[in-house]
């Protein structure tokens, strides 16, 4: 007996436009996580990322029977995180949360956990003071695994765009984080 594949995100997505709950069900519980972590990243609340999933999805939601699967479903959703965290923030700035080395697994001793903790804050402050769209690249590159072209998509702009934001985040990155890279 073969074992039976998932449906692809496009297929759930079509359900979810026929009205099928459970497709919604599935493609939330599928990309909540990713949503949440490149929320978070972006935003730096917890609390925030949390509203900005859940709006994502609804949007999502509410958009089903516009959909029509001319880019990747991540695409299209990565899209809809993008603009609702470039819209909070442009309402105000993001707050760098103390909590964001509490998302590495713990395995390790007290003192490397405050180590990795106290990296991952500064690597959230160092994120968190990169402008919008360098941010929102940088998050979804190497946080989220998005190709050139995907972020291209999610983000509105062309690839090119895209390398030059990344280029210009990696080089303030390296500057503000020196420091840690020299340990």
């Amino acid at each position: 007996m073969s074992p039976v594949s998932e449906p692809s995100d496009e297929i759930l997505m079509q359900g979810v436009a026929k009205g099928d709950p459970s497709a919604f069900e599935r493609l939330v519980l599928r990309h909540q996580e990713s949503v949440w972590r490149t929320a978070y990243r972006m935003l730096g609340c917890r609390q925030t990322a949390e509203d900005i999933a859940q709006d994502a999805f609804l949007r999502i939601y509410q958009a089903a029977h516009r959909y029509r699967p001319t880019a990747s479903f991540r695409t299209y959703l990565y899209r809809v995180v993008v603009r609702l965290c470039l819209d909070c923030l442009r309402r105000k700035r993001p707050v760098v949360s103390d909590d964001f080395g509490q998302l590495a697994e713990s395995g390790a001793s007290a003192e490397e956990d405050a180590l990795v903790r106290e990296r991952d804050q500064a690597v959230q402050a160092a994120l968190s003071r990169l402008p919008a769209h360098q941010r929102s690249a940088i998050v979804l590159r190497y946080y989220e695994g998005l190709s050139g072209l995907e972020i291209a998509s999610a983000m509105e702009t062309s690839t090119k765009a895209v390398e030059r934001l990344l280029a210009r985040g990696r080089a303030t990155l390296e500057k503000r984080l020196a420091n840690l890279m020299s340990d």
